[in-house]
């Protein structure tokens, strides 16, 4: 074997190298900038923005600076990582705070499923397919909450006082009618055999100011998430009379009946997710899929489960959309079956 041949004279091989790298420069000049960044991992370059639907101080406030912790703790997102709250419309000023920012991926809205029954009853043209969905994260139950020193006691109260008269007892509701917590009290109310339509509610823009109407005697009677609701009763400041899960919890909430314990066919959950702007790339999705999955893996993320209740349900990007399908069609046959919408 002549290793002359293979290996060359000697210097050849560097000689041919440089050759070879001055090629490669020249064809890599021709190259359109921003074609190397396509084929990297994207990454955020400038603050990124949880988008809140509420004012401050409700649940989804609550989540998203949960989240804004966690991901400032472990350092999961590189860049600085903000809260910003627009309140107002049913989740309408958040979407329109949104389409503001299509194509954009620092934003991310913590939505309610305000946004699927806005939809249902026409009150909006936007649905959670005109964004990019990013992640279920989980369900919770709902309560009916009163003050402590309300002579109502339990389901049969609520309906003897409504089916004499539906607008005998303010009903204060977070968001909109229509709404995840309005469905929750008009399901229940429905399967006592009220008309949803003629009750007396009062709508606040945050489940918080609904809260603080039952404290201060405004409205009688407010349908709450579990972990405001339990927050609530631990200090002496409300009562619950129920809640919407399909069996009995445990801890705290082994004392409170369901729905269905009182006799009413009832069982709701309230699904929290994420939507981005439309228009994300791969590459984009990809990244908060990362995100999202590290979120939900951390002690915090599971300690805030246990404490408040939450029914965990992640769904990254490639499954969100689906399960936030499914949760569409049951909404309208729900919102359906109280009347609220049409067939």
């Amino acid at each position: 074997m002549d290793m002359k041949r293979i290996c060359g004279k000697p210097g050849e091989g560097a000689h041919a190298r440089a050759i070879a790298a001055g090629a490669l420069a020249a064809i890599t000049s021709l190259i359109p900038a921003g074609a190397h960044a396509q084929q990297g991992a994207w990454r955020p370059d400038k603050p990124v923005e949880l988008v809140v639907p509420t004012t401050a101080g409700g649940a989804i406030d609550g989540l998203a600076r949960v989240i804004q912790n966690i991901v400032q703790t472990h350092k999961i997102i590189e860049s600085p990582v903000v809260v910003v709250n627009k309140p107002g419309g049913g989740q309408a000023i958040a979407l329109t705070y949104l389409d503001q920012h299509a194509n954009d991926p620092h934003y991310a809205l913590v939505s309610t499923m305000g946004v699927m029954t806005n939809h249902i009853l026409g009150r909006s043209k936007s649905n959670y397919t005109d964004y990019t969905p990013l992640a279920t994260l989980y369900g919770e139950p709902m309560t009916i909450v009163v003050r402590p020193d309300s002579p109502i006691r339990n389901a049969r109260d609520i309906q003897e006082r409504l089916r004499k008269d539906p607008q005998s007892m303010p009903i204060g509701v977070g968001i909109a009618v229509g709404g995840s917590n309005h469905l929750a009290i008009a399901l229940i109310v429905s399967a006592m055999g009220v008309d949803v339509k003629k009750l007396k509610t009062v709508v606040f823009q945050a489940n918080a100011e609904a809260q603080t109407a039952v404290m201060g005697g405004h409205v009688e009677i407010a349908p709450l998430s579990t972990a405001a609701a339990l927050n609530a009763a631990r200090q002496g400041r409300l009562r619950i009379i129920g809640v919407t899960s399909a069996q009995r919890g445990e801890g705290e909430l082994a004392s409170i009946p369901t729905w269905r314990e009182q006799g009413l066919d009832v069982g709701f959950t309230n699904t929290r997710f994420l939507l981005a702007p439309k228009g994300l790339t791969a590459q984009q999705t990809a990244y908060w899929d990362a995100v999202t999955a590290r979120i939900v893996k951390t002690p915090e993320w599971k300690e805030q489960a246990d404490k408040n209740y939450w029914e965990l349900e992640y769904a990254p990007s490639s499954q969100a959309p689906a399960r936030l399908g499914a949760i569409y069609k049951q909404l309208r046959v729900a919102l359906t079956e109280v009347g609220l919408a049409k067939n």
